[in-house]
C-alpha cells in the first residue's frame, strides 16, 4: 500500500523569533514537489494536511510537512506559516489540566491549532528520564486530545552492539499499544540514538531492516491493516545527502529531521523522493 510521505522538523531547543521567521519564509517560498507520494489517506486528519504548492495550477501534494519549534514559538508559527504545512509540540503532558508547572496539555496545543505532538523522543527519556509508560500515557492523552502523535523510538549504541535493536523497539511500541489499538493518528519514528545530532547515520540496510520489523511487529501486534498504512520515518543525523537513497526503502516513509531541518537544505530533505 502507498502511504503518505511524512517529513518532520524537529527544532528542538534552538532558534529565536527571527531565525525562525527566517525558516519560515524560505518554508512559504520553497517549491515543494507535488509528485511525492501518491495516496492521501482518507482520515480527516490527513486529508487537511496536504502540502499546498503554489503555482498556477493550485496543485497538492501527498506528502505531509510538520515542523516542531519551541514552545515558546508554536503561535508564532502557526501564525505565518503557509496553508498546508502543520505544527508540532516537541512535548506535551498525561493529564488535561491541572497544577503542573510547566507543562502543556494536549487541549490547549489543540485550542491553539496545534495539530500534532511529538512523544517519546531519546532526549527525553534519557535525559529528562520519560520511561515507557509515562511515554504511552502521554501519547494517548494526546490522541484522546485529538492530535496526531510523532512516536520516538529506538535504540543505543550499546543494545544494538547486543543484538537488541529489536526487543528494545518493539518494547517501547507495546507501551503505547497496550493504551491503545487505534494507530490511525500515529507517526512512529524510528531513531538510533546512536545517530541522533552525532553525525553517524544508521545505513540504508539497517534503517530498513528495523523499519520492516516494526511492519511485522504492527501487523502482528494491532493489525494487517495498522501494519500496511502506519507511516514509519526514520531519524538520526538524516540530511541532504543521505536522504534520497533512504527515501528508497520500501518501508520508510519520510524522515524525522534534527538540525537539518534549521537550515535551507530541509527543502531538499522534503523532496527527496522527487
Amino acid at each position: 500500500m502507498a502511504r503518505q510521505f511524512f517529513v518532520g522538523g524537529n527544532y528542538k531547543m534552538n532558534g529565536t523569533i527571527k531565525s525562525i521567521q527566517d525558516i519560515i519564509h524560505h518554508l512559504n517560498d520553497a517549491k515543494l514537489d507535488p509528485k511525492t507520494g501518491t495516496s492521501a489517506p482518507s482520515s480527516s486528519l490527513f486529508t487537511f494536511c496536504k502540502t499546498e504548492v503554489h503555482n498556477a495550477d493550485a496543485v497538492f501534494s501527498y506528502q505531509e510537512v510538520v515542523i516542531a519549534p519551541a514552545a515558546l514559538y508554536l503561535l508564532l508559527a502557526r501564525e505565518h506559516l503557509r496553508q498546508g504545512i502543520e505544527v508540532a509540540a516537541q512535548n506535551v503532558f498525561d493529564k488535561p489540566n491541572g497544577a503542573f508547572t510547566g507543562e502543556i496539555s494536549a487541549e490547549q496545543l489543540k485550542d491553539s491549532g496545534i495539530g500534532w505532538t511529538l512523544t517519546g523522543h531519546s532526549e527525553r527519556r534519557v535525559i529528562m528520564g520519560e520511561q515507557d509508560n509515562f511515554i504511552a500515557n502521554k501519547t494517548k492523552a494526546a490522541l484522546d486530545g485529538g492530535l496526531g502523535v510523532i512516536l520516538c523510538v529506538g535504540e543505543t549504541l550499546e543494545q544494538r552492539e547486543s543484538n537488541k535493536t529489536i526487543d528494545v523497539v518493539t518494547t517501547q511500541l507495546k507501551a503505547v499499544a497496550d493504551q491503545t489499538k487505534d494507530w490511525s493518528k500515529i507517526v512512529i519514528a524510528y531513531e538510533p540514538v546512536w545517530a541522533i545530532g552525532t553525525g553517524k547515520v544508521a545505513t540504508t540496510e539497517q534503517a530498513q531492516e528495523v523499519h520492516a520489523e516494526i511492519r511485522k511487529w504492527l501487523s502482528s501486534t494491532i493489525s494487517p491493516d495498522a501494519s500496511d498504512k502506519t507511516r514509519i520515518i526514520y531519524g538520526g543525523s538524516v540530511n541532504e545527502k543521505n536522504c534520497r537513497d533512504l527515501a528508497q526503502q520500501a518501508d520508510i516513509d519520510g524522515f524525522l529531521v534534527g538540525g537539518a531541518s534549521l537550515k535551507p537544505a530541509f527543502v531538499d530533505i522534503i523532496n527527496s523522493r522527487a
